[in-house]
């Protein structure tokens, strides 16, 4: 079955850095896009960033453009993000997510998400 094992989130001060991972099983890595959201206290989940499976096109929410890189390991089935200058408005849980075809519909898998706390 799918899964998706994120690892990497911790405590970490202002403008520090912190590259989560997440280890995909279960399913073709190389051949899906990829994607982190995150979930801060009292806020919906959000889309963070996102990459194609192939060719490495990225996308990213404007709050983390500049700061934050996602890239992937088609060879370790595993998507990384990593988050520089961090912000405490970046605290939040982190979610690893694949949008994948199961019969005639696409459904969303999600890992166990990974707790991000920016703070002095």
């Amino acid at each position: 079955q799918v899964q998706l094992v994120e690892s990497g989130g911790g405590l970490v001060q202002p403008g520090g850095s912190l590259r989560l991972s997440c280890a995909a099983s279960g399913f073709t890595f190389s051949r899906y896009a990829m994607r982190w959201y995150r979930q801060a206290p009292g806020k919906e989940r959000e889309l963070v960033a996102g990459i194609t499976s192939v060719g490495g096109r990225t996308n990213y929410a404007d709050s983390v453009k500049g700061r934050f890189t996602i890239s992937r390991d088609n060879a370790k089935n595993t998507v990384y993000l990593q988050m520089n200058s961090l912000k405490p408005e970046d605290t939040a849980v982190y979610y690893c997510n694949a949008n994948l075809p199961a019969w005639l519909q696409l459904v969303d898998y999600w890992g166990q998400g990974t707790q991000v706390t920016v703070s002095s």
